[in-house]
């Protein structure tokens, strides 16, 4: 438990793969709404129930069972909404066991870190890499209790990890927990119950290259225009050729608004999603395509001409500028964010930092920023620090 831990070799972070960027849907009519609701209520309940028939599958999914998904789907909406649908719902089986994986790994972590303090004499004191001893018989044994709550806990998530069970909720866990502390959330059952619908709604398509400004579900013209291919059930709605239903809305992206008209003026692949903000009384579209993979240059190549080293604390970023052979040149510098607050606050804050740090290499003419890639799972389990 107390050995110093080996660092691993450096590496170079490739580029993103992706953009996605948003705009409101403003001035949208009553039977916009209507058409938006009742669209994304049944593609919603369509998604359920493909979820369902995924995780019901398990570790024994294959093509033939996506493919066969995908049919049943298709006759109850169109070819490309089931793909969507599908290909969604495989992100979220995937997500969720990634995230099953990661739970099990924390509790490895806290069961280790137990073990050792259980092992130790009562009231031994800890090192800086290392927890002590507990301070009391009393606490020794509630500690005891719950290394075995912890390893039950295990037993079960390995369980469920080999039998390729995961659990999934569609519209979030912390919203239907939601529903049972309505006052603490200063929430009615009717409000709660229209933010549960609308993040249970499915209103997204896959772009496709090829077809006519990059998508021909969810179809967004250079000038804004926004057009919908209605599910079968639905081509009674539609007030446009080919079962579309046109909105009265126009969108126009100011943020990578130029790079999003070449792409759909060249007919190449955009996704797009609509969503509802209850809370606001706001819909939203999102435009997201995929980047070309960039060739990421060697490290060697990348402190050619100097980098900036970055350690990263509490309260800020500390910044040495470094030659080529890594020493120090100057002063550090320090870029400082407050991580107080709501997550939103606490996320421009880092943000902010971040633009600042980037700006500062601009400007000494390094080519590469060099920060630490830390692992603490083990460091930040609860059986080391407490509640902390």
């Amino acid at each position: 438990m107390g050995g110093v831990r080996k660092p691993a070799a450096s590496f170079v972070v490739p580029g993103p793969c992706g953009v996605a960027v948003r705009d409101r849907l403003k001035h949208l009519t009553a039977q916009d709404e209507g058409v938006l609701r009742a669209v994304g209520a049944h593609q919603g309940a369509l998604a359920s129930g493909d979820l369902k028939a995924r995780c019901a599958d398990g570790l024994e999914h294959g093509a033939e069972t996506w493919a066969a998904r995908k049919r049943e789907l298709t006759g109850v909406s169109s070819s490309r909404i089931a793909g969507a649908i599908t290909k969604a719902t495989h992100d979220q089986w995937a997500l969720a066991r990634r995230c099953q994986a990661t739970h099990i790994r924390k509790l490895d972590a806290g069961i280790r870190t137990l073990r050792h303090r259980l092992s130790l004499p009562v009231g031994e004191k800890g090192t800086k890499r290392a927890a002590g001893g507990y301070r009391s018989k009393s606490e020794w044994f509630r500690k005891s209790r719950r290394l075995a709550a912890l390893e039950d806990r295990h037993t079960a998530a390995v369980a469920d990890w080999q039998a390729g069970r995961v659990r999934v909720v569609r519209g979030g866990k912390r919203l239907l927990n939601t529903r049972h502390h309505l006052t603490e959330a200063r929430l009615t059952e009717e409000q709660w119950r229209e933010r549960w619908e609308a993040e249970r709604w499915f209103l997204a398509a896959d772009g496709e290259s090829g077809k006519r400004f990059g998508n021909e579900t969810i179809r967004v013209s250079p000038d804004g225009e926004v057009s919908i291919r209605l599910p079968a059930p639905l081509a009674h709605l539609a007030n446009a050729r080919h079962g579309r239903y046109t909105l009265t809305a126009r969108i126009a992206f100011a943020h990578r608004g130029a790079e999003w008209a070449d792409r759909i003026e060249a007919n190449r692949a955009v996704a797009y999603r609509i969503h509802l903000d209850v809370e606001r009384g706001r819909w939203y579209l999102t435009a997201s395509w995929q980047r070309p993979a960039v060739q990421t240059i060697p490290l060697d190549t990348a402190r050619a001409r100097g980098m900036i080293g970055v350690d990263t604390n509490a309260d800020h970023f500390a910044a040495y500028r470094l030659d080529r052979h890594g020493n120090p040149i100057g002063d550090p510098h320090h870029f400082f964010y407050d991580l107080s607050g709501t997550a939103g606050h606490r996320d421009a804050q880092i943000r902010h930092a971040l633009t600042r740090l980037i700006n500062w290499a601009k400007c000494v003419g390094v080519a590469a920023i060099g920060i630490e890639d830390l692992d603490f799972t083990t460091e930040k389990t609860r059986e080391k620090h407490g509640r902390r």
